[in-house]
This record gives C-alpha cells, structure tokens and sequence, in this order.
C-alpha cells in the first residue's frame, strides 16, 4: 500500500505514553520486527500540537530507533514519520484506519 510522509516542521511533538513493544499476537506474545532490519517494532504515543491544534498518534518505530530516555512529558525529535491506510476483516467485520510509522524518535535538548 501506499504511504505518506508527515511534515512536523511547524509542529511540537511531545511523549504522550512510553514505548512499549508492538504485539502481533496479545494471545501468544508475539512481537512485531520490521522487515528490513529485524530490530523489534515498539509503539510511542505522541502527543502533536501544530497550528492550534493537538492531535495523539500510535507510532511504531523500530527499537534500534528509540532514545532510551522517552518518558511522558519530554519533547522529540521524530525522523521520517509516514502514515498509511489499512483494511482487515476480523470475527467477520471490516475494520480499517491509518498506521503510522517513523525511523526514529528522539529526546530534543
């Protein structure tokens, strides 16, 4: 599928809720790991204000990409943030959204 690329030029990015890993299965434990470099994918919860307005996004970047430091409250630095739209059928209903996705995030000062 296609993805987007995410302009955060003007905006403020903020730690909304601390990395966590990305489960393919909540059942079993299976975490998720990017394709390319086989690191383990986590989840960030960012917080970002642009122009008025604030907006929280589930970002999965891979753990090779995460400051060891990223607690709620801190500002980052969010290097090649994409989004990309989604469609799947579970129990029998369709469900979709967007995914984003990003290279790294990083503590700023």
């Amino acid at each position: 599928m296609a993805s987007f690329k995410i302009d955060l030029s003007t905006a403020v990015v903020f730690v909304a809720t601390a990395p966590a890993p990305k489960m393919v299965n909540k059942k079993t434990g299976e975490v998720a790991v990017d394709a390319e470099t086989g690191a383990k994918m986590m989840t960030v919860g960012l917080l970002v204000s642009d122009e008025g307005q604030g907006d929280l996004y589930q970002v999965s970047v891979p753990e090779t990409g995460i400051s060891d430091d990223l607690t709620p409250g801190i500002p980052v630095a969010v290097t090649a943030l994409r989004a990309r739209d989604w469609e799947n059928e579970f129990n029998g209903q369709k469900r979709h959204g967007i995914a984003f996705r990003a290279m790294a995030i990083t503590r700023v000062g």
